[in-house]
């Protein structure tokens, strides 16, 4: 007989990982989690750089941890390598590689189309993030620059000219981060750093304050030219710059596409759903970045996969004990 999931989950991230160790701690078996990636925690791996704070409280925010797995402050390493213990521990299925391309309510259960076929699931957990699809400009890129305007530092080299776009966390994180190796510009179309935590609003100072980052506040961007190879920024409202590499750090997208296909209803951007975290479709649920508004607690992720673990397990909320 064809094998039937008690339980899918779209995305790696730490609230699909949490639902799928909440799940499998209240004694859900037969549960997948499918990545489309190489390995789970995607986001982390390339938007965050060595080193980065991760922590408990996200901008601020406290968070009482409600399942059974422990997080705390740490880096970008130590949690990942808090979610490759939970793995190995808990014997979860991680099915990586494999993409999720539409979902499909059937009867009894759910179809799971995916790049490696079909996988029939009694419940699906979508966790995918806002990252996987990263805000692009409005304007059109010239394809013979496009190698030289990024949205992660993977391919920035030492001693380029630098212009970073964008005024949070990840924009001032990657715009302190090349200081020494870079000549570094942030622009930013708000005179302030206001969206980033405190600590990032002190760092981008002080560097500035050094002069090791030159702020370009308050400035619009109309577009882009090919500058005999390198990147010509058009400033709306001063003189345009050229620049070795610029890479945008804007944020992501919901994938309304993809949540329209599947049948699930969006409102003010955001996939619709209940307390439980399921959507207008009953056994399909919603966690994780793209649940929030502005994406990123990793705290908030974690309680939304313990809550979707226990209702689907019959409402128990005493598990933790």
């Amino acid at each position: 007989m064809e094998k039937i999931y008690n339980l899918a989950v779209i995305g790696a991230g730490p609230a699909g990982l949490a639902t799928a160790v909440e799940g499998y701690l209240q004694g859900i078996d037969d549960i997948i989690v499918l990545e489309k990636d190489v390995n789970h925690n995607s986001t982390i791996r390339k938007y965050y750089k060595d080193n980065k704070r991760v922590d408990l409280e996200w901008k601020g925010q406290k968070v009482e941890l409600n399942g059974r797995i422990v997080f705390v402050d740490g880096t970008k390493e130590s949690t990942l390598d808090l979610f490759d213990e939970l793995i190995d521990h808990h014997d979860i299925a991680l099915k990586t590689q494999t993409e999720v391309t539409s979902i499909k309510k059937e009867e009894d259960c759910f179809d799971v189309h995916t790049s490696g076929g079909l996988i029939k699931a009694k419940r699906v957990v979508v966790t995918i993030g806002r990252m996987g699809k990263p805000n692009k400009p409005s304007y059109k890129i010239p394809p013979s620059i496009r190698k030289k305007v990024n949205y992660t530092l993977d391919n920035c080299q030492d001693e380029e000219k630098v212009l970073i776009v964008g005024g949070g966390d990840s924009a001032v994180e990657y715009a302190v981060d090349l200081v020494g190796r870079n000549e570094v510009a942030i622009c930013y179309r708000r005179e302030t750093f206001r969206r980033a935590n405190p600590i990032n609003q002190r760092n981008i100072a002080n560097a500035i304050a050094h002069n090791e980052v030159r702020p370009i506040l308050g400035v619009n961007i109309d577009g882009l030219e090919d500058d005999n190879g390198r990147v010509k920024v058009l400033f709306n409202e001063i003189e345009p710059e050229t620049f070795d590499r610029v890479i945008y750090a804007i944020g992501g997208t919901t994938p309304s596409a993809f949540l329209a296909s599947s049948g699930i209803e969006e409102e003010d951007g955001k996939p619709k759903y209940d307390e439980h975290f399921e959507t207008n479709i009953k056994g399909l649920f919603v966690a994780g970045d793209i649940t929030q508004e502005s994406g990123g607690s990793i705290a908030l992720g974690l309680n939304q996969g313990y809550e979707i673990a226990c209702y689907i397990k019959g409402g128990c909320k005493n598990c933790k004990d």
